[in-house]
């Protein structure tokens, strides 16, 4: 298995993953002409990809879910819940295919675990990707570290995780106040401390051979002080990146 970010932040989401015969992109959040530049910059293509896999409806994870399918025939995978919430923003779509949040699918042999998280959306999800023994953790907009989240990550060969803000900087920064609030809330996102306090307990001893810090924040937050956070928690010779707001990352297997 191997994956790669073409975008991760609040100006749009999407994760590319590789397992056998199965070519997945998790969320699309950036314009079908990113996408495509994105993956073609590591040899891939938009059109052969079996399916986009969306965790929730806010725009900057299914902005770019219409061209997706129109100009290259990818299918959507989503809830119920989360379809009806994104159509009249994302338009019509001819191939959605519908999962249950908190169960897994199989998509042309490859699991996809999915985990109900508190994020403030309709249904939101993040995922665990398996094949072949080995899992793929893509965990954002979780709202709060919770019980399922830290199992999960305790199980996983890799993973991305949301470290979206670091809480001095969002204290004092620009945001007003019910926009700090919301952030800050169990239903917003997770810190940069949060996200240390959940790799801490899992990196050393348990299968996690790799980390990619996702969702940075451009106003409160600081790709340093994540990788700080991190490495103050793991040490600074466990693998952790930061998968850029603009651009596509180095390909890493799993």
């Amino acid at each position: 298995m191997l994956s790669f970010s073409l975008q991760s932040g609040s100006n749009g989401n999407s994760i590319y993953v590789e397992a056998g015969d199965a070519r997945l992109l998790f969320d699309a959040g950036i314009s079908g002409r990113q996408m495509a530049l994105r993956l073609a910059a590591r040899g891939r293509d938009p059109a052969d990809c079996d399916a986009v896999i969306i965790s929730h409806e806010h725009t900057d994870h299914v902005c770019g879910l219409r061209v997706l399918q129109k100009k290259y025939g990818v299918p959507a995978y989503l809830t119920e819940r989360t379809w009806r919430a994104a159509r009249n923003r994302v338009g019509p779509l001819t191939d959605v295919r519908r999962f249950t949040a908190g169960e897994a699918f199989t998509i042309k042999g490859v699991t996809i675990h999915t985990i109900r998280t508190p994020h403030d959306a309709v249904d939101s999800v993040c995922f665990v990707v398996e094949h072949d023994g080995k899992r793929l953790g893509i965990f954002s907009d979780l709202g709060h570290p919770f019980a399922a989240l830290r199992d999960a990550l305790n199980d996983v060969d890799a993973a991305y995780l949301e470290s979206n803000y670091d809480p001095e900087m969002l204290e004092f920064g620009p945001y007003p106040a019910h926009l700090k609030q919301r952030i800050a809330s169990d239903a917003g996102h997770i810190s940069n401390q949060e996200a240390a306090a959940l790799s801490r307990t899992v990196a050393r001893g348990s299968r996690l051979k790799w980390l990619g810090l996702a969702h940075l924040s451009e106003q409160n937050n600081a790709p340093e002080l994540a990788l700080d956070a991190q490495a103050d928690a793991v040490g600074k010779s466990f693998p952790v990146f930061v998968a850029s707001r603009k651009a596509v990352s180095e390909i890493w297997e799993v």
